[in-house]
């Protein structure tokens, strides 16, 4: 007599049920991504926002649903925390990419102005996060200020453009050519400061461009301005740690750092003295996220 072998699948019964997802769920998962987007709104001075983020962190289930809803408006979720909220980041496609023309034209920059202003904030970043460990301490605050970054990007040209001599290269290429190897040319003939009648700082004038980007950080809460020294001086927030570790692996920001410009002493970043410091006379005692 044979046997019968019963190969039918198990009773469903005992398969756990999916929760249904209310409207509700969905509304409080758009609102949580909603007080993402705000980037200055922090959680310990909001109780709703407070009371979101820790679902998010209990209820595996809506943290889902709100990533789901971030995702669907072209945004990456990079963390969410007590000390950063809910950070995203807009992926290329979104409607709530900022992009380099965009930023240019909002800053009435001229569009041969749009290489410098990327570059400007990639100095920031590579000045407020020299290190990698830097950017993995969740504890670390970079501090960045106007004359410094301009100081940081003129060295940067001077050791770009003695590269360029040793390898034999021709050191005055047509200026759109791509890279830093053409970023440097740009800003180093650039006028520092220039002049107004009122003695405003012409926008146009490279310590003006890194204030434009230091302003946009700053409104985009990326950073807190924190005094008037050295043309303006910054500290970093969680969020804009969590943006330069999504941008760390560009190749443009780990040529900028390879130049060996930024030393650390006692854990602060400084500026390697020039060999002529005739171009940093403006910035004694000195102390960066686009899709193309």
């Amino acid at each position: 007599m044979t046997e019968h072998v019963d190969r039918s699948e198990p009773e469903a019964a005992g398969t756990p049920t999916a929760v249904a997802v209310t409207p509700a769920d969905a509304a409080d998962a758009a609102r949580l991504v909603a007080f993402g987007l705000q980037p200055k709104l922090q959680p310990a001075r909001d109780q709703e926002y407070a009371d979101l983020l820790r679902r998010h962190r209990e209820d595996p289930a809506f943290a889902r649903l709100a990533d789901a809803v971030a995702a669907g408006l072209g945004l990456v979720v990079l963390e969410v925390s007590p000390r950063a909220g809910m950070a995203v980041t807009a992926a290329e496609d979104s409607v709530f990419a900022v992009r380099m023309g965009d930023y240019a034209r909002r800053t009435a920059a001229d569009s041969g102005d749009r290489f410098l202003h990327g570059l400007a904030h990639l100095a920031v970043a590579a000045l407020a996060f020299p290190r990698p460990e830097d950017l993995a301490d969740d504890g670390y605050i970079g501090r960045v200020t106007v004359n410094g970054v301009d100081a940081f990007v003129r060295q940067a040209c001077r050791r770009l453009e003695e590269r360029a001599e040793e390898r034999g290269e021709n050191t005055d290429p047509a200026t759109d050519a791509p890279g830093l190897e053409a970023a440097w040319r740009i800003w180093a003939r650039r006028s520092a400061t220039g002049a107004t009648k009122d003695a405003r700082r012409p926008a146009a004038s490279t310590t003006g461009i890194v204030a434009k980007a230091l302003a946009f950080l700053t409104d985009s809460g990326f950073l807190q301005r924190t005094g008037d020294e050295s043309g303006g001086t910054y500290r970093t927030t969680a969020r804009y740690q969590l943006q330069v570790r999504d941008m760390a692996g560009s190749a443009a920001l780990a040529e900028l750092l390879e130049l060996g410009i930024v030393p650390m002493a006692g854990g602060t970043p400084s500026l390697l003295p020039a060999e002529d410091g005739g171009d940093l006379d403006l910035v004694a005692d000195a102390g960066l996220p686009f899709h193309s």
